[in-house]
């Protein structure tokens, strides 16, 4: 039976709305350099290992399993709040992807570096922590992330693992639900961190732009995701 859209959903949609907006004339104003009478000056290209670079690659991947988990779970209930969320999540962060492969092509940098462990850029994993001299990265910030490392069978932080994916995709109705809320709940958490991190680091202001306003979008999600998890009689796996 499916459930009233809960007023938190408003305001977490809203809050991604406003986010793709600002990231959206953001880009156009980094574009245009700026106004006519006061063209602004060259922006430099991120390096192959700066912050603005690995945040783009990584948050990439994870988005993308966000977009894969949500496909799932809208064919796995007819629950119309848990279809909605998980429609706004896929569109969202596919966009947001979109962007961030764009930059990468833009500074032209390759989308996989097969020598750089997930999340370097933020100092967190040893590699290549430590690049970004002449490319405007500051990666080398270590304690930044804010979490434990990735969980067995997974690439990052807050991802889920084949076979929570293959979990989701063999429940249904309440359990489908339940599962979805909690796998997303943990992404989310995972994601806000990276995103934060991009928030400090990143030398590029739309890429940074854009790492706050999915911040500020995805705590509204989880505290959305939250009081779903409540009415449905569960809560997040902590």
């Amino acid at each position: 039976m499916s459930r009233a859209i809960p007023r938190t959903y408003w305001v977490a949609g809203a809050a991604v709305l406003l986010a793709l907006l600002f990231a959206a004339a953001a880009t156009v104003a980094a574009a245009n350099g700026g106004s006519a009478a006061a063209p602004a000056p060259a922006p430099r290209t991120p390096g192959l290992h700066s912050a603005d670079a690995g945040f783009a690659r990584d948050m990439a991947v994870h988005h993308q399993q966000a977009v894969e988990m949500s496909f799932i779970v809208r064919d796995r209930t007819q629950d119309e709040a848990v279809r909605t969320l998980a429609y706004d999540i896929a569109n969202t962060q596919a966009n947001q992807r979109g962007m961030m492969l764009g930059w990468l092509d833009l500074w032209g940098l390759p989308k996989v570096v097969a020598d750089e462990p997930p999340m370097s850029w933020m100092g967190t994993s040893g590699g290549h922590g430590g690049h970004g001299g002449g490319d405007g990265g500051q990666a080398g910030h270590g304690g930044q992330a804010g979490h434990g490392p990735a969980k067995p069978g997974a690439l990052m932080p807050g991802m889920a693992t084949k076979e929570e994916l293959e979990q989701l995709g063999a429940a249904s109705g309440r359990d489908a639900e339940v599962l979805f809320l909690q796998l997303m709940t943990d992404h989310h958490q995972g994601g806000v961190t990276m995103a934060e991190g991009c928030a400090q680091l990143c030398a590029t202001p739309v890429e940074r732009n854009l790492a706050q306003g999915m911040v500020d979008a995805q705590r509204s999600e989880l505290a959305l995701m939250a009081d779903m998890l409540k009415q449905r009689g569960a809560t997040p796996r902590g």
